[in-house]
Order: C-alpha cells, then sequence, then structure tokens
C-alpha cells in the first residue's frame, strides 16, 4: 500500500498491478486464469518475504523464462542479509534495494526508482523517440 502511495506521488503516467503473494505473481507474468488478459510489465519490483513462494524462488522462475527474463527485476525489499543481496544478483535481478523504514525515505526512494528505471532507462518495449 505504501509503494502504491509512493508512486502516485510520482509525476509520470504508469499502471501498477499487485500481487499478493508470489503465486499470484507467477499467475499474472504467465497470464494464467483470471490474468489471461493482463499487459506483460515493463519492470518488476519484487520483495523478497513474499508467502506461498518468496521473491527469490519468483526471481528465478522470471529469469528462466524466455518471455520474461528481459524484464527488469528490482528486488525491493527489507532484507539488508548479505546473503539475500547475493542471492538477488546471482539469480540475475537487475538491482537490490533495502527499504528504508522511514516514510519520506521510502516516498525519496520510490522517486528514484521512478527517475532512473521509468524515466532514464530504456526499457524493453518502451523505446523512447526523442
Amino acid at each position: 500500500m505504501l509503494t502504491r502511495e509512493a508512486f502516485e506521488e510520482g509525476t509520470l503516467p504508469y499502471t501498477l498491478s499487485i500481487a499478493r503473494d508470489g503465486k499470484e505473481a507467477i499467475q499474472f507474468l504467465e497470464k494464467e486464469d483470471r490474468f489471461s488478459h493482463v499487459e506483460t510489465p515493463h519492470l518488476i519490483l519484487l520483495d523478497i518475504n513474499l508467502p506461498k513462494k518468496n521473491g527469490h524462488e519468483v526471481l528465478q522462475i522470471i529469469k528462466k523464462s524466455e518471455s520474461l527474463k528481459h524484464i527488469p527485476v528490482i528486488m525491493l525489499s527489507t532484507s539488508s542479509s548479505e546473503m539475500d543481496i547475493a542471492k538477488s544478483y546471482e539469480n540475475h535481478a537487475n538491482c537490490h534495494i533495502i527499504k528504508p523504514i522511514e516514510v519520506d525515505d521510502f516516498v525519496q526512494v520510490v522517486a528514484s526508482i521512478e527517475s532512473f528505471w521509468l524515466n532514464t532507462a530504456q526499457l524493453p518495449g518502451k523505446v523512447k523517440h526523442r
């Protein structure tokens, strides 16, 4: 909910889709069942501590999938464990960001994600013509 609110404060138009757990995230990404008509995301924010399938498991599935592996994945987690950070990169996460505890700091992190990943970086399927 905090992530949604932080992105709503941003300046760029986007569609934010939220999965409640790792299993639902995979169903969404693979367009299964009720997600058969969703748009493939251009960027994925993934928490490590998800129920049913944790973020590392979801990341492994994403990066092994021919249709999903090109999508940048940001691990956005409260975990500052060296093991979790290393595992994120071993599984080909594009970056690992530790979620700040303070709301203002979190809003700033989301603003930096928006600035770089949604404004500066060229994402697959979102090429900007200047």
